[in-house]
């Protein structure tokens, strides 16, 4: 019998025939049009605009989303499915997918009917791309401390400021961004990234998910309709907490992904390299990794994968992600520190898999909330 939940449901570990296909058809469009593009995109540090414009042809943008707002309503955990396989192959171009889900999320929950049907559905279709411009120069992770402002102005806002790691930023047709307003408090908004006043600037050159477009964005006295206001005044940051849910999940599945493709490619090399005439497969060292890892990758995928289950049932979900995220983005570092010591020396080389695999596995303990904030907030919730 599966384990009962919080849902009041049970986990059925069977996967349909429709998350079977959807898990395969993923995998081979991982396979035959992502990973050989992979190690291109990390070197470069270029978006991959036609994986972008690919992804969104094959629906994948509108994946956990009903019918009649452009989405497939085929639930968060075929969603989750699909994206693993994506980033297996490269978590970057997984990302991309996993990044548009926030701002969506945040339109599903808190936009109004018409909000759904003129900014969600374009979105879920794959006709626009998403993004969220939440993190400043001195704000970390704490809303309190957001300098940029919204003031009013006339049927609408004008928006001043800067953000800074907004991933997706040269091929975002639309992004929620948070700023502070005039009264207490934070509003959200959806905006046209051709409006005057949204402005990329210098990118992010971070060591990992190398192509994610990742920029510093400057919002200078950018003019918003009042209809482009998400939820009501001041909700800002109850509309922030709950679609980036959807943001920790996402990079929980990132995590369990790369530990996955860095076992594979750990268990294809102790096969194949050889060290006293044997392959070092065959070494009780070696051995040890490899177990040592698949355990840990089985614990995160099966954590993650109820997180998902319990948002299908309607669950409130914030305390589930945050544990996900923590754990998974953990293993997913242990794991391609593992798959280094497998490749030894080889491992190192900018040629070699392993490597990106193992900057990427670090990013997942940093982006969307670091492994700090992940523990205070798991903290607060069990005191």
């Amino acid at each position: 019998m599966a384990p009962a939940n919080d849902s009041g449901g049970e986990v059925d570990f069977n996967l349909s025939e429709q998350q079977k296909m959807l898990q395969r058809m993923a995998r081979e469009f991982a396979t035959k049009s992502v990973k050989p593009l992979a190690a291109e995109i990390d070197s470069s540090g270029q978006f991959p605009f036609d994986l972008a414009m690919e992804m969104a042809k094959r629906g994948y943008q509108g994946l956990p989303y009903p019918a009649q707002y452009g989405g497939s309503e085929v639930g968060y955990t075929s969603y989750t499915l699909a994206l693993e396989q994506i980033c297996q192959a490269s978590m970057t171009v997984g990302a991309i997918m996993a990044v548009n889900t926030v701002p969506e999320e945040a339109i599903f929950r808190f936009g109004n009917e018409e909000q759904k049907k003129t900014l969600l559905a374009p979105l879920a279709r794959g006709e626009l791309l998403g993004g969220i411009a939440f993190t400043e120069a001195e704000t970390g992770s704490d809303p309190e401390t957001i300098a940029t402002i919204a003031r009013k102005s006339g049927d609408g806002y004008v928006i001043t400021g800067q953000k800074h790691f907004v991933a997706l930023a040269p091929a975002a047709d639309l992004v929620l961004v948070f700023a502070k307003r005039e009264g207490k408090g934070l509003n959200a908004f959806i905006i046209d990234t051709s409006s005057s006043g949204y402005n990329v600037r210098e990118p992010c050159e971070t060591m990992g998910l190398r192509g994610l477009g990742t920029s510093v964005v400057y919002l200078d006295d950018l003019y918003v309709p009042q209809q482009n206001l998400l939820g009501e005044e001041g909700q800002g940051f109850e509309i922030l907490l709950e679609a980036i849910t959807l943001g920790r999940l996402g990079v929980a599945v990132e995590a369990v992904a790369v530990a996955q493709a860095a076992l594979e490619i750990s268990i294809d090399y102790a096969k194949q390299r050889k060290a006293l005439g044997k392959p070092i497969a065959r070494l009780p060292t070696i051995q040890w990794h490899l177990a040592e890892m698949v355990s840990r990758i089985e614990a995160g995928r099966w954590l993650v994968y109820r997180t998902a289950f319990l948002r299908d049932q309607g669950s409130d979900i914030k305390y589930e992600s945050s544990v996900a995220k923590l754990f998974a983005s953990q293993i997913a570092v242990e794991v391609t520190r593992m798959a280094m010591q497998v490749h030894g020396s080889y491992g190192t080389m900018k040629t070699m898999e392993v490597e990106r695999l193992y900057r990427d596995a670090k990013m997942t303990e940093i982006y969307v909330g670091i492994s700090e904030i992940q523990r205070n907030l798991i903290a607060n919730h069990l005191i």
